[in-house]
């Protein structure tokens, strides 16, 4: 046996248990997430939600293709706006408008990933803040947008023409729907074949490319996937806030989810849900502080990067609890 193996720890052996545990864990987290509302302010909880998609959304990009991008505020005001504009101008139902946003968001990952993606690293970051800013100043200019006064006095309207969604908690539970489903697609997308391959890419595109893939097209699909998911979570955000503004396509909201992304721990599936609710949360309950909330939202950015190198739930992954009981990162 060489030195080298003598002195190297061996990684902590997998508890029997690990799969019952997590699916324990799993269950705890759905209740916790059933019964919460009746605890805490429901628009606060579904701002969270909200966000929550976004950010895993966002890291299905980040964590998962390796693409910085600077100009998802498009993808998540644009699916706002659209789904906005269709339930209070055209009176279309609220399932019916959330596909009008998730399309438009799709739609506009569609043309901006066909321009950007012909670059990388910080060439590709830069493009998308670029043409994320030309949106922001297309709805500052455009009619159905409402300039700066934006759409406001979205109606809710019911759900499948059942469900009334200006109940409270009725909408908080659709919310919880859609969040759900979302990231079960996240899930589906990550584990399968293709969400391999877009791991690869992450890991060595010239290898990926050698091995016969079409980088290009398996970018430019990760782009628009991560792009409706996160105008699926504009749209919803614009039924429980019941407007769509400017401040929801400006870049500070890319930046916020970035943010979000990081702090919880890129190439986790739950990792960008931690985030946006730690950012939401101190957004929140500091609001009345006299420091400005983005100065206290700075501190700990810069406290748990220094102390949390992997976001929190990637330090957790990365702890001998978490190898014990079988939880990875794949950032």
């Amino acid at each position: 046996m060489s030195h080298s193996d003598a002195t190297t720890p061996a990684a902590p052996a997998t508890v029997p248990a690990a799969g019952r545990i997590k699916a324990v864990i799993l269950l705890a987290m759905l209740g916790f997430l059933l019964l919460v509302p009746m605890f805490l302010y429901p628009i606060f909880l579904m701002k969270i939600l909200c966000f929550a998609l976004f950010a895993a959304g966002f890291n299905l990009l980040l964590g998962y293709t390796g693409l910085l991008s600077f100009g998802h505020a498009a993808f998540f005001g644009g699916g706002a706006y659209f789904t906005a504009h269709a339930v209070k101008v055209w009176g279309l139902s609220p399932e019916l408008g959330i596909l009008v946003g998730v399309a438009g968001a799709a739609g506009l990952g569609l043309i901006m990933g066909l321009i950007a993606i012909r670059r990388q690293g910080i060439y590709f970051a830069m493009i998308t803040l670029a043409l994320s800013q030309m949106f922001f100043f297309f709805c500052l200019q455009a009619a159905f947008t409402n300039g700066e006064d934006g759409i406001q006095s979205v109606p809710r309207g019911t759900f499948l023409g059942v469900l009334d969604l200006s109940n409270q908690i009725n909408m908080y539970y659709f919310v919880l729907g859609v969040f759900l489903a979302g990231m079960l697609a996240i899930w589906r997308i990550i584990n399968s074949p293709f969400g391999m391959i877009l791991k690869s890419i992450r890991e060595n595109e010239a290898r990926a490319t050698s091995l016969g893939y079409t980088v290009a097209r398996y970018k430019l699909a990760a782009f628009v996937m991560s792009a409706a998911i996160a105008g699926l979570a504009g749209s919803v955000k614009s039924l429980v806030f019941q407007f769509a503004t400017l401040t929801d396509v400006g870049w500070q909201m890319s930046g916020e989810v970035i943010l979000m992304t990081l702090l919880g721990g890129i190439g986790t599936l739950i990792g960008p849900v931690i985030g946006a609710g730690l950012v939401v949360t101190l957004q929140n309950y500091l609001a009345t502080s006299p420091l400005p909330v983005t100065v206290i939202t700075g501190v700990v950015f810069m406290v748990c990067v220094l102390l949390f190198r992997r976001g929190l739930v990637g330090e957790f992954y990365a702890s001998r609890i978490g190898r014990s009981l079988g939880f990875k990162s794949d950032s």
